[in-house]
């Protein structure tokens, strides 16, 4: 149901909607801007080469980003009126293409494992339980957040503000998901790291010429492997301290500008 007020009291609410807004517009630029910037390389590198699952995937993953950057600004702007039933299946979408994305990434993850293994069954095996647990916990966590979550759109002094109530202990079941993400990066990092060790001290006991080609991949990838396990888990603490219920339902401005750090 829509909720029409005039309050003037209303107001730091409304400025820190609208400051959210900003840093939600901001995101999708980033997201379209980087978009423009690698396209000659995606082309040259994905579109002219010979496509595999790997390649599907980060297509999927990076075309992804466009839609979800698009539904999100539509969800955060204050110029624009959604009813309660937009509301709910904007949101929806936000959280169902998040669940697919990370599934998404952890089967890159894990080829790019296997491939570093040797292709031993045994790490595949271990890779995929892991990530099955964690998957699946996830889906069915996010699935509850969902069901107990309910849009509202409010129109304060003119200006259209979409509200989430919610249902049950919000803060704790995001907090798991996050955690339980957390966990498969650190125990895909050790295992990246661990070999990547292992091979290079290998090289070291054979010579420097030997196995030269391999080694710079490992490089390439470990390097890519660390890079993108330190951008999530950043990504991860603030998060995690923005879920804390000192700062969840907190309207003071810092908690804005870390949640709208969170959309960048």
């Amino acid at each position: 149901m829509t909720v029409v007020s005039n309050d003037h009291s209303r107001w730091p609410f409304i400025n820190l909607a609208l400051f959210f807004s900003y840093w939600t517009v901001a995101a999708g630029v980033v997201v379209i801007y980087d978009w423009v910037l690698t396209l000659g390389q995606e082309i040259e590198l994905i579109w002219k080469q010979r496509w595999s699952l790997m390649t599907v995937l980060y297509l999927v993953i990076r075309y992804s980003g466009i839609p979800y950057s698009i539904v999100n600004i539509l969800g955060n702007m204050t110029l624009v009126s959604l009813t309660d039933a937009v509301s709910n299946i904007m949101n929806y979408a936000i959280n169902g293409t998040s669940v697919v994305v990370a599934a998404m990434l952890g089967v890159i993850m894990i080829a790019r494992l296997h491939a570093m293994y040797q292709r031993s069954k045994i790490m595949l095996i271990f890779l995929v339980i892991i990530f099955l647990a964690v998957n699946i916990a996830c889906g069915i966590i996010v699935a509850i957040l969902v069901k107990d979550m309910v849009g509202e759109e409010q129109i304060l002094s003119g200006t259209f503000v979409c509200t989430y109530r919610y249902g049950g202990n919000v803060q704790l079941l995001a907090s798991m998901i996050w955690t339980l993400n957390t966990v498969w990066e650190v125990v895909a990092l050790c295992l990246a790291v661990w070999i990547t060790v292992k091979h290079f001290c290998d090289l070291r006991r054979l010579g420097p010429l030997t196995g030269s080609t391999i080694g710079d991949c490992f490089r390439v990838l470990i390097k890519s492997h660390v890079f993108y396990f330190a951008s999530f888990f950043c990504v991860s603490c603030l998060q995690l301290g923005r879920d804390s219920p000192e700062l969840f339902d907190s309207n003071f401005i810092g908690t804005q500008i870390l949640q709208g750090a969170l959309q960048v």
